[in-house]
């Protein structure tokens, strides 16, 4: 699995976010199709007229949230969003924060790079949250079938995963480690030539 990063990241964020980006669209670019975006994401949207996008959003309140031991609402930074924006010709740009458990990271980055997505940033927001809570920044620019259907795989998998286990999980769920090792230090330090030892 690789991280990709794609340079338009920047551009796009200031474009999306600029005031009045309505009114300065370049000749050529698309209108966003909000009944597909609706349509395969699942989700209804809003939009922004000033900033000419489209935005889809789910909250996670399918887990309980704790920072400091105290209650999290998911709209206290705890919804996940992705905002669409007219692209040239009959592509459309993305950009949106997943909020997403330990046991959600991995198979959410893969399956979003699968669909062509990019994962741009990982990072978490709050210290002493429980379960741990983490941020997934996702990207692209394609055809608006193609990235709603991206967004939309990430949600059917965390779907997944809770439907699975309603409660993120604590570890990876590898064995733990013998009390005794099984490496034959002999071995290692007649393959190496020098004698090893334990520090």
């Amino acid at each position: 699995m690789k991280w990709h990063f794609f340079p338009f990241f920047s551009a796009f964020l200031a474009l999306t976010f600029a005031p009045g980006l309505a009114s300065v669209h370049a000749a050529g670019e698309t209108a966003l199709d909000t009944a597909t975006i609706e349509t395969i994401t699942g989700l209804k949207g809003v939009s922004n007229q000033a900033e000419g996008t489209f935005k889809v959003s789910k909250p996670r309140n399918d887990v309980a949230i704790t920072v400091e031991q105290v209650r999290m609402a998911p709209f206290m930074g705890l919804t996940s969003w992705a905002t669409f924006a007219p692209g040239m010709k009959d592509r459309v740009m993305v950009m949106g924060d997943m909020v997403l458990f330990e046991d959600e990271v991995n198979p959410v980055m893969s399956v979003a790079l699968d669909k062509g997505l990019e994962v741009t940033a990982l990072h978490n927001h709050f210290f002493f949250d429980e379960p741990k809570v983490y941020f997934m920044h996702i990207g692209g620019d394609a055809p608006v079938d193609k990235l709603s259907a991206g967004v939309r795989a990430i949600f059917d998998k965390v779907k997944e995963i809770r439907a699975a286990n309603p409660l993120p999980a604590k570890s990876f769920g590898s064995s733990a480690l013998p009390e005794k090792s099984s490496i034959d230090g002999a071995v290692v330090s007649q393959v190496f030539g020098q004698k090893g030892g334990c520090e």
